[in-house]
């Protein structure tokens, strides 16, 4: 979510994950540690920080991304086009029956 909102804040962050702020502090003082993630002044409010990925974590974020690419077509290799987009709608109806946040893995809620 980081490297995908413009001028992210942890405020924006952990409202976008249904979370409590502190929660974020948390999360980022970690990826920070990792080198993976740092804090700006913000451009638009110096009372403020937002978030970026550092070079590394950019790097690390597509690797990622490629590794879910590749797994994502071993598991659905037995689909069409047609049918992999009808998977994801009916996985968005289930998202929001559940009510459930995109993007969010639901396990990070009750932590």
């Amino acid at each position: 979510m980081i490297g995908s909102m413009p001028e992210c804040s942890q405020q924006s962050l952990a409202k976008r994950m249904g979370v409590v702020p502190s929660r974020i502090v948390v999360l980022i003082d970690e990826l920070a540690a990792k080198g993976l993630v740092e804090r700006r002044r913000s451009e638009k409010d110096r009372r403020n920080y937002e978030l970026a990925l550092t070079r590394e974590g950019a790097h690390l974020l597509n690797r990622l991304r490629d590794i879910a690419a590749e797994h994502e077509a071993d598991l659905c290799a037995a689909l069409n086009p047609s049918e992999r987009a009808k998977l994801a709608g009916l996985c968005r109806k289930i998202v929001a029956q559940q009510e459930l946040i995109p993007d969010v893995h639901p396990g990070y809620r009750v932590l």
